[in-house]
């Protein structure tokens, strides 16, 4: 009971309180007046009374109180005559009023002030910065490799505009990247269509701004006004010098947005880029992590060097004049890129040499030619085609991109077999994906690719390379065309997201886990190359250590971040991408030095060098399930001597 009256006590106080304060200014005032008075008043009769030195007669304690209550509430204090009280009194109260005033002014300029920069609403006043404009998940690894590539600079700053509380923005940067190092991270709240709003963040004076697509339907519409706005804030031709890099989802809308861009922007499609990464990697075991080391700012990085010391010498020349740098290309004048040049080829005085190095100081001139071995070279003849069997699980809008790209790599009478949810993979996707196809025989079947019943009438192991597409359109195939039956229920419990590329990669995740437990059952270990859209999702995939993962999200962040640091390197990337072009391979490395035998890495250059490629790594099998590298070395010193296994792998650019 007393708990009950205690709290019903403070509970009727805080209701007067409240009803004091609802009453308006002027109560609160005397409110507050007779509050003050009830407390200066008492204490200063009794500093009066305790007082040795107080006068002695009561007038005078009266006065000494009175000049003790005046100079306590600053209203003076001053003895005489009642006019003369009244006057002091009155002056020092239209005193008090005005400071008062003006300091209730300065109190709120600056809360509107502080509230304005937490707004984000100021111009930022940054040069040779980094401009990032929208807000998604890659923005976090874009920034991450931003801050490791400005790792050995003074000072630099990375600006952000989203339309997002700037804050907010800043907490998650903070929780997600972490320490930022010498980098600053400025956050900025506006539109990234507005150009009024683009000028927050100084895109004229910048040395980079990269478009990101944000999430949801109309993402690729979304950077194409973007763009428009940015070119709106700064208009005219040699204006601003910044390299812009932006990114679309949809293939069709590629072209829209290089328009938007203007000719010095560069515009990278997430559907081409992935589907051939995805169709190199089947083709390839262990070419994503080749990928992930050179896109990554913390591995080794392609890297432009002068070619003093070498001109009128051959490209072949220089593939062994850097002991701890690995040379792929050449950087020309024109700004234009050959990758793995013919080794016969001169190098011109304004040409530049592209290697791959831990850094941009790291490639220094060192000839390694004495390091060669010429009997542990050997001479391999090209190995034959042979016919495949191909299994590719799910379906999305880069499903036909897929088979388009694996048309252009297999052996003619190679197989494809497709299993997607939904009739929409049976019928669109068929039209679509089997039009003009020369090499590759496809056919489709519907199936729900996380029932562990389809997967085990599959005969999985059969297979010679397995693809794994997260299916984002699965939930509204199933409910508008197949019906809401069983399957539907089992995949919404274990695939609640309503993200579509969430729950995409929620049945990618359930299908890896029954294709674990069939791969063990046949103690056979599945040829796997999946994609996923986030990388967190990745490190919880059921796979084995070291697997193929393309993460669409990621890759595209790192893409991204290199263009806009150096440029020149759009034109390396479309290359490497293409089925036409030049790319990695990993090959067997006993096609090019002795198995068994100990040897420098020099010598593999040089074999790879006789038969017009660039050696640039390799990789050992022994190693393969071993992380962090999972037995990938990328880069490494041509000195070092290396035995190779019949099972290993050499690294090499070479003619797709």
């Amino acid at each position: 009971m007393a708990q009950h009256h205690t709290t019903s006590l403070r509970l009727r106080l805080r209701y007067r309180f409240d009803h004091l304060v609802s009453g308006g200014t002027t109560a609160l005032i005397g409110w507050l007046a007779l509050v003050c008075l009830a407390v200066v008043v008492p204490a200063s009769v009794v500093l009066v009374w305790s007082d040795r030195a107080a006068p002695a007669t009561l007038s005078g304690r009266i006065t000494a109180v009175w000049v003790s209550v005046g100079q306590t509430l600053k209203i003076g204090g001053a003895v005489g005559s009642p006019l003369h009280v009244l006057a002091s009194v009155s002056l020092a109260l239209v005193a008090l009023l005005f400071v008062s005033t003006l300091v209730s002014l300065i109190t709120t300029g600056i809360n509107r002030r502080i509230m304005s920069l937490r707004l984000g609403h100021s111009t930022v006043l940054e040069t040779r910065h980094t401009v990032v404009l929208g807000w998604s998940d890659q923005i976090f690894p874009v920034i991450g490799e931003l801050v490791a590539a400005n790792a050995n600079q003074r000072r630099s700053a990375v600006a952000v505009l989203a339309p997002r509380d700037k804050v907010w923005m800043e907490d998650e940067i903070s929780t997600r990247v972490g320490d930022s190092g010498r980098t600053r991270i400025i956050c900025r709240n506006g539109s990234t269509t507005d150009p009024t709003g683009l000028c927050r963040v100084s895109p004229r004076t910048a040395k980079s701004v990269l478009v990101l697509p944000p999430a949801g339907d109309g993402a690729d519409a979304h950077v194409v006004k973007t763009l428009l706005a940015l070119d709106a804030a700064v208009p005219g031709p040699g204006q601003g010098e910044a390299v812009v890099v932006a990114a679309v989802r949809d293939s069709r809308n590629h072209v829209t947005a290089r328009l938007a861009a203007g000719p010095a922007g560069h515009v990278l499609c997430v559907d081409d880029i992935v589907a051939r990464l995805l169709v190199q990697t089947a083709r390839q075991p262990g070419l994503s992590l080749v990928y992930s080391e050179l896109l990554d700012f913390e591995g080794d990085e392609f890297y432009p060097v002068a070619a003093a010391g070498l001109v009128g010498r051959t490209f072949g020349e220089a593939l062994l004049s850097f002991a701890t740098s690995s040379a792929v290309g050449l950087l020309h004048d024109d700004g234009s890129v050959t990758l793995n040049p013919d080794p016969w080829a001169v190098l011109g005085p304004a040409d530049r040499i592209i290697v791959i190095s831990r850094d941009d100081d790291t490639a220094v001139r060192s000839d390694v030619a004495p390091h060669v071995d010429e009997e542990a070279i050997v001479t391999a003849g090209p190995r034959t085609a042979r016919v495949e069997r191909l299994l590719l699980l799910g379906w999305n809008r880069r499903a036909p991109l897929v088979i388009e790209q694996l048309d252009q790599y297999v052996s003619p009478g190679t197989t494809l077999d497709v299993v997607a949810l939904g009739a929409y993979a049976a019928t669109r996707g068929s039209r679509a994906a089997t039009a003009a196809r020369s090499r590759l025989e496809v056919s489709f079947h519907e199936g729900d690719i996380t029932d562990p019943l389809t997967l085990a009438k599959l005969d999985v192991p059969s297979y010679d390379s397995v693809i794994v597409l997260g299916e984002t359109g699965a939930e509204t195939e199933t409910g508008a065309e197949t019906g809401a039956g069983a399957s539907d229920a089992r995949v919404a419990d274990l695939a609640p997201a309503p993200d579509p590329e969430a729950r995409a990669d929620d049945r990618t995740l359930v299908t890896l886990l029954h294709l674990r437990a069939i791969g063990d059952a046949a103690q056979r270990e599945l040829a796997l190359t999946t994609e996923m859209s986030a990388d967190g999702n990745r490190l919880l995939a059921p796979a084995r250590d070291g697997a193929d993962f393309i993460v669409s999200g990621r890759l595209i962040s790192l893409l991204m971040t290199q263009i806009s640091e150096s440029p020149y390197l759009a034109a390396v990337f479309e290359e490497l991408f293409r089925a036409e072009g030049h790319e990695f391979h990993l090959k067997p490395a006993a096609d090019y030095v002795r198995a068994g035998s100990e040897v420098s890495f020099a010598t593999a250059v040089e074999s790879a060098r006789r038969r017009g490629e660039c050696a640039v790594g390799y990789r050992l099998r022994a190693r393969s399930t071993t992380g962090p590298d999972y037995g990938v070395v990328v880069n490494p010193d041509k000195r070092r001597r290396v035995r190779f296994s019949e099972e290993d792998w050499l690294i090499v650019l070479a003619e797709s």
